[in-house]
């Protein structure tokens, strides 16, 4: 049990963290994606999933390479598109379409405006990187797993 009395995932199933993980590091180190996409793309999908550790971790990583105020406006980058490059501002888009899919059924305007921003292969790394970080959430959040910050 954690510190919190809820389970700790990865101890449980060591092999199904493993899984998961692997694909983590696939996204991280086996595709064209830029590294600061990919943490914010991870960071805007655990903002709508609510993950407080996801949201803790992929903030700090987005602020090694980006300004806090364009990390703080991620939630609302379509209302400052200069803030963030056509290729950025698709990709969340494409992490709130493909996150919030039972809603917004990946909409072909989304899905056109993801495929002009990304080759075919890049927009399938991106999705897959969507779709493990909304994986991870539905762990993290759940069994509460704690964060880096401090009161």
């Amino acid at each position: 049990m954690s510190q919190n009395n809820r389970l700790v995932w990865n101890e449980v199933a060591p092999q199904g963290a493993k899984a998961l993980f692997g694909i983590h590091h696939y996204i991280t180190t086996g595709t064209n994606l830029p590294h600061e996409l990919i943490h914010l793309v991870f960071l805007r999908v655990s903002q709508i999933n609510g993950c407080a550790h996801c949201i803790d971790r992929h903030t700090r990583d987005l602020l090694k390479t980006m300004p806090f105020e364009k990390v703080a406006l991620v939630p609302v980058s379509a209302e400052v598109p200069h803030l963030f490059s056509d290729q950025y501002r698709a990709a969340l888009a494409w992490a709130e379409e493909v996150t919030l899919v039972s809603e917004t059924h990946a909409s072909d305007e989304a899905y056109a405006a993801a495929s002009a921003a990304f080759t075919p292969k890049d927009l399938v790394d991106l999705t897959i990187a969507i779709a493990a970080m909304n994986a991870f959430n539905r762990l993290g959040a759940p069994f509460r797993l704690p964060v880096a910050a401090k009161a």
